[in-house]
């Protein structure tokens, strides 16, 4: 997680709540397939998998910075504890790990032909993870939004 100025949090907040305003399922599958399909390029995917870690971490740290009651949950609980999170968790290290033994199989100079096959079963499973993580994760959204109304009276 990064250390995050005020000014950096509400920057990034007004930006956040922008871009989620009016997203569905299908749109957070969009968004997160976008984030994973380049973590399967050989070489370059292990560097795009550390830029979004830190880019999550960044994000956790400004919605704690700008949401107090956040402040006392380990951002990683949310990650681990959601099935969500654990399934985008296991599709990015499905692409990141694939990536390094791609450009380590590039760099050996071996034939790549037999790894087509694994690779494009990886994306397949990749995509259903993502699939239902989106789903998964906009439901339990509206949900939580729904029972935050109720407990207010709205």
């Amino acid at each position: 997680m990064s250390d995050v100025s005020e000014d950096e949090a509400n920057i990034f907040m007004d930006e956040f709540e922008e871009l989620v305003s009016n997203i569905d399922a299908f749109g957070i599958f969009v968004h997160n397939t976008t984030i994973a399909l380049p973590m399967f390029i050989p070489g370059f995917g292990v560097a795009w998998g550390l830029f979004s870690s830190w880019s999550t971490g960044f994000a956790f740290a400004a919605i704690s910075a700008t949401t107090p009651e956040l402040e006392s949950i380990p951002p990683l609980s949310i990650l681990f504890l959601s099935p969500f999170g654990l399934m985008e968790l296991v599709a990015y290290s499905m692409g990141i790990s694939r990536s390094f033994i791609l450009i380590r199989v590039i760099f050996k100079k071996i034939n790549l032909i037999p790894l087509i096959k694994p690779t494009a079963i990886e994306i397949g499973i990749m995509l259903a993870l993502l699939l239902a993580g989106g789903y998964i994760e906009f439901y339990m959204l509206e949900f939580a939004q729904e029972q935050s109304l109720e407990m207010s009276g709205f």
